[in-house]
């Protein structure tokens, strides 16, 4: 039996949808022109007027050659080739078609040079066709950055993202399989100076739209740099709204008090890399205690008040089977883990010269994931409850609206591409554990068109939260949501997310501006309910690159050159080498004679901690679990370190059979060992004069 309430709210419903038809052929009569915000130049856009890229299969599209770059990215390297020829000529790009064969959708291509490539863009259809027929179209294409976005190719055209990726060093204190920026592995180090880190903070904002921007610093290792607490406070200074770690977690795990530092500079989250459940899981990294890591790490940043994002390299074959241990982890924790990140291996970096049968076993897709989920977890319908990441510009086009002309900043806008992230939302009862996608009892689709309705129509602040209200309730099934969730916990969800009223841009909710305190952090987490979010963004590599992709990019690289696409940076013609290279800090070792050598974990080594004590709930079983082994059992290379032993073990034995052939079969007589030791130098000549020999 359900609750009386949900009786109530059921009958809200009706109400709702008969109001809500009055509410919309009143509204759309003579719709107010879009206004332009004091934080653009161009005006807010109407849903018509979104600009989307070619969708839909078969398609074609500007892609790459993967061996054509490494030749011309070593070239470039080698001093042999100038880089600006990235901004005038289109240096690798061949054309790719997306299609769908053998019940899923590739991309392939043909360079006319080395031959045919295909990779798999998704391992089911209807989803793929889910989330591009649910991409509501591009935020405002971006302005007053002809400074920063000139890349050729590569420019990013449209939007001015969420998320400010800066690198603060590319050393790092761990060597990891998969790496895509192969740190400690280059030779050299480039590092930022403070005069850089500032002048990359206040170039980003002074690209239009301004919106309110997320900036995550990342490396390398970014609590390395001598800079990073200074870093987070000046980031706060200057508007950020959100400022991010992308971390191991090691530095956080050593000392409770960097976490506090952290904290009171700034931090808001921490994206803390996390494979798994157990030491085994996440055994791959080659550090004994990892999970022990990680563990205390969430401990000391929890109580420090940073939020926690568990962000894991997907890799098939490796800790795909870790998918639904992770969200159950969060599940049972649902008061200190409010966002998952998945991220599918991208074969870049360390992994860039992959082989064939170690790329095809190892793959994975946004499309895997929803499924994965699924299938561990039951939690979720891939076409119902999944969305393209950009589903949220809807919403935040709402809140701009609402927010006014006058706002110094916009909203956070996610207007990537649908086959670059997706997610899925799920309401989490802090008290009882119990959890429902947000899509099983209100119907997003739906509700993303009513809403559309009531952007179109710029009525104004009042009209549009009424708007918004009876949109969220035509659309809500009390019987659906979770036992003791209320419609009125929706709409409160809906305030705190978007600041619509009064009482929300005043701290009814909690600050998350850089003068937040303590206070603030509680009266967020103080909410019964937990709004998890699963996330999967798919990074490009060289093997599935599209253009279309890196234009809309969301989360750009600030360097010394501009800004740069994510996957541009790291993937594509690899920005990331050559700028690195070009604003080289000093040689490795230039650099340990000046600074010394900073302690890596690698071959097992474990982490030393104070402690190990925290208050997660933990599964025994999955920690218990033993390390994935499907590519052991295949036979197939688990990553470069392996696959480059694998292929030198190989060349040895050629060789060895090539010798017995020789002296077997074709009787040629084995070649002369040279016994004792002969020193070839210098040779003095008669002259005086030295040669070489």
């Amino acid at each position: 039996m359900y609750k009386p309430i949900k009786y109530v709210e059921k009958g809200l419903t009706y109400v709702a949808r008969g109001a809500w038809t009055v509410f919309d052929a009143l509204n759309s009569i003579k719709p107010n022109e879009s206004f332009t915000p004091k934080w653009s130049d161009k005006p807010l856009l109407k849903s018509w007027e979104k600009v989307k890229p070619p969708l839909g299969w078969p398609r074609e599209t500007d892609s790459l050659c993967p061996v054509c770059v490494r030749e011309a990215r070593k070239e470039i390297l080698e001093g042999k080739r100038d880089y600006r020829v990235l901004l005038t000529e289109k240096v690798g790009e061949i054309k790719a078609t997306i299609l769908e064969k053998d019940g899923k959708i590739m991309m392939v291509k043909d360079c006319p040079i080395h031959g045919h490539f295909e990779d798999v863009m998704s391992i089911d259809p209807a989803f793929f066709r889910h989330l591009e027929e649910s991409y509501p179209g591009s935020d405002i294409r971006a302005h007053n950055d002809e400074k920063l976005h000139n890349h050729g190719s590569s420019t990013i055209k449209y939007g001015r993202g969420s998320v400010l990726t800066i690198d603060l060093t590319n050393r790092c204190n761990m060597m990891c399989d998969p790496c895509f920026m192969d740190a400690n592995q280059v030779g050299f180090v480039h590092e930022l100076s403070w005069d850089e880190i500032k002048t990359l903070l206040d170039n980003a904002i002074s690209i239009k739209p301004r919106r309110q921007m997320s900036v995550q610093f990342s490396g390398g290792e970014p609590t390395l740099s001598p800079y990073f607490l200074d870093a987070i406070r000046y980031a706060r200074k200057v508007g950020y709204n959100s400022v991010q770690a992308a971390t191991n977690g090691i530095e956080f795990a050593k000392s409770p008090e960097f976490a506090k530092a952290a904290a009171e500079a700034g931090l808001r989250y921490a994206y803390l890399q996390f494979d798994g459940i157990g030491n085994a899981a996440n055994s791959h990294r080659l550090v004994g205690n990892l999970f022990d890591v990680k563990l205390r790490a969430i401990e000391n940043l929890w109580r420090a008040g940073v939020d926690i994002v568990p962000v894991t390299t997907i890799v098939n074959g490796v800790n795909n089977e870790q998918v639904g241990r992770i969200i159950r982890f969060a599940l049972d924790n649902p008061k200190k883990i409010s966002f998952l990140s998945f991220q599918p291996v991208s074969f870049t970096g360390r992994d860039e010269e992959i082989t064939d049968e170690r790329r095809h076993a190892q793959r994975y897709t946004l499309s895997h994931l929803a499924h994965d989920v699924k299938n561990q977890t039951g939690l979720g319908e891939p076409v119902r409850d999944w969305f393209p990441i950009s589903f949220m510009g809807t919403f935040t086009d709402w809140a701009d609206l609402v927010h006014g002309p006058t706002a110094e900043w916009g909203q956070l806008n996610c207007g990537c591409h649908p086959n670059c992230g997706v997610g899925m939302a799920v309401m989490v009862d802090k008290e009882t554990k119990e959890a429902v996608p947000v899509t099983a009892f209100l119907k997003g689709e739906q509700l993303a068109k009513d809403i559309a309705r009531v952007n179109d129509a710029a009525r104004g602040r009042t009209l549009s939260v009424i708007g918004m209200a009876l949109a969220l309730m035509k659309n809500y099934d009390p019987f659906k949501a979770p036992t003791h969730f209320k419609l009125t916990d929706l709409l409160k969800k809906f305030d705190k997310t978007f600041g619509a009223t009064k009482g929300a841009r005043q701290g009814k909710y909690g600050k998350v501006e850089g003068d937040r305190t303590e206070a603030d952090i509680e009266k967020r987490r103080s909410d019964r309910w937990n709004f998890l979010f699963i996330a999967g963004m798919w990074f490009q590599d060289l093997f599935n690159y599209d253009f279309r992709r890196t234009e809309r990019c969301i989360i750009p690289y600030a360097t010394q050159e501009g800004e740069i696409s994510f996957c541009a940076y790291n993937t594509g013609i690899g920005w990331r080498q050559i700028i690195e290279k070009m604003h080289m800090t000093a040689t490795l070792t230039k650099w340990y004679e000046e600074h010394g050598r900073h302690e890596i974990f690698a071959g097992n080594k474990k982490v030393a901690l104070d402690s190990t004590a925290h208050s997660l709930e933990l599964d025994p079983e999955a920690v218990a679990k033993g390390r994935q082994t499907d590519l052991d059992e295949k036979g197939i290379a688990k990553n470069a370190r392996e696959e480059k032993l694998r292929a030198r073990k190989a060349q040895l034995e050629n060789q060895k059979m090539a010798e017995m052939y020789r002296q077997l079969v074709l009787k040629e007589p084995k070649p002369q060992v040279v016994t004792g030791l002969q020193i070839q130098g210098l040779k003095k000549k008669t002259d005086g004069e030295t040669v070489a020999h």
